[in-house]
């Protein structure tokens, strides 16, 4: 006897799996397959990736009952530091005392344990971990996918969250607009003899940005953040080879002695940055979530939180089109869909990247521009405040998964 879902999420990473727990909470029922290992993805260690949680992703992860889970893993962000290259005219972002923080840093570990953990109590979720998919079929009255032993999963809407790679993009033949930074992303833990007081850097240096984002104290007292680094591709191979002495040294040498003596604790990754952004989210039967639909720079860390504003657009569409009698496949609510989020998208995608051009252009004058800039912005509360808000990401129509 056949399952049919009214989801077939392909893609069960952080977003994919939110998008499954979320849209369990409005009733709809959901297949969920991933390439990937669960337990490869939650194993024990610690190795610096994190992701910032806004103001509006916490409100989400809330409101489908992981607040208690994650509560205690969550390091808030008190403020946020901004300044080009530590020299004079940088810019403090902190909110008003009744705000609350700028939002929370979490260990990716954390976030897929209590996501794994929920969605596996779930019985509106059916979840097929480390599986393939073969073949994808949009049809006129539901989708399909056909597993690699063979099994064929149904649905009425098919959804597209594998990521930038996203095969099921691919299929559909979706027009993406796409280039590359030439630049490498380095990620690693750092334990530091200065507390970080709960503040998140932004440094940027003309090869690209230098961020350090809070984490909890470890287990001994150990105080952590997590590193990203921004370098040249031409330059990656050569950092990454470095002795761990040798990949310290640049390290400290980039904080400018801000948390006293630091070590760099487990494995550091690497990935490549690029900017894409699809023509369009949805296709007939199809729609596209997070990184599969815009995949932006680390930036100003809301590559996730976009795709979290996703999830929450997307359930509201299908959640109010099911109290009509529409199927979640209707044309009429991905069109609606598309329509909410096209904005928001562009926007962010657009800003990141348009900072990365802005911090990258070298010399003393574009410095000492950014700079005047930069004390324009501080010496103005609500252009301050506007950046905040976005930060947060409780600007524009939110959905209402997303608000307090």
């Amino acid at each position: 006897m056949s399952d049919k879902r009214d989801l077939l999420i392909l893609g069960g990473g952080l977003v994919g799996m939110t998008l499954a727990l979320a849209a369990a909470k409005k009733g709809l029922s959901s297949q969920v397959v991933d390439r990937a290992d669960p337990a490869e993805l939650t194993a024990e260690g610690f190795d610096g990736r994190a992701s910032a949680i806004s103001t509006a992703s916490w409100n989400l992860f809330g409101n489908i009952g992981l607040r208690a889970r994650l509560e205690p893993h969550g390091c808030p962000i008190a403020s946020i530091a901004v300044t080009d290259g530590m020299k004079p005219g940088r810019i403090d972002f902190q909110p008003e005392p009744h705000e609350g923080s700028l939002g929370r840093m979490f260990a990716n570990r954390e976030l897929r344990l209590a996501l794994f953990e929920a969605a596996s109590a779930e019985p509106l979720i059916a979840w097929h971990a480390r599986a393939d998919v073969v073949e994808r079929e949009r049809g006129e009255h539901g989708v399909s996918a056909t597993l690699a032993d063979g099994t064929v999963l149904e649905a009425n809407l098919m959804v597209g969250a594998e990521g930038r790679q996203s095969p099921t993009r691919e299929d559909a033949g979706i027009t993406m607009a796409h280039w590359d930074y030439s630049h490498r992303a380095i990620i690693a833990g750092l334990v530091h003899a200065r507390p970080h007081d709960n503040v998140a850097w932004e440094i940027f240096y003309p090869a690209g940005p230098f961020a350090l984002l809070p984490l909890l104290d470890g287990p001994g007292g150990e105080h952590r953040s997590a590193l990203v680094w921004t370098v040249a591709e031409k330059d990656a191979a050569g950092v990454m080879a470095l002795s761990d002495r040798a990949f310290t040294a640049e390290v400290a040498k980039r904080m400018h002695g801000i948390f006293g003596e630091v070590s760099v604790e487990g494995k550091c990754s690497s990935f490549p940055l690029s900017f894409q952004h699809t023509a369009n989210i949805v296709e007939h039967r199809l729609a596209l979530v997070g990184d599969a639909a815009h995949g932006i720079h680390p930036i100003a860390g809301q590559g996730l939180n976009l795709g979290l504003r996703d999830v929450g657009a997307l359930v509201e569409v299908l959640a109010d089109g099911m109290r009509l009698g529409l199927e979640p496949g209707d044309a009429q609510l991905l069109a609606r869909y598309e329509k909410w989020r096209e904005l928001d998208s562009f926007t962010v995608s657009l800003a990141t990247d348009g900072l990365t051009w802005l911090f990258g252009v070298p010399g003393k004058l574009p410095s000492a521009i950014r700079r005047l800039g930069m004390g324009v912005v501080q010496r103005t509360p609500p252009l301050k405040r506007w950046f905040m808000d976005e930060a947060r990401g409780m600007s524009g129509e939110l959905p209402e998964l997303l608000k307090g």
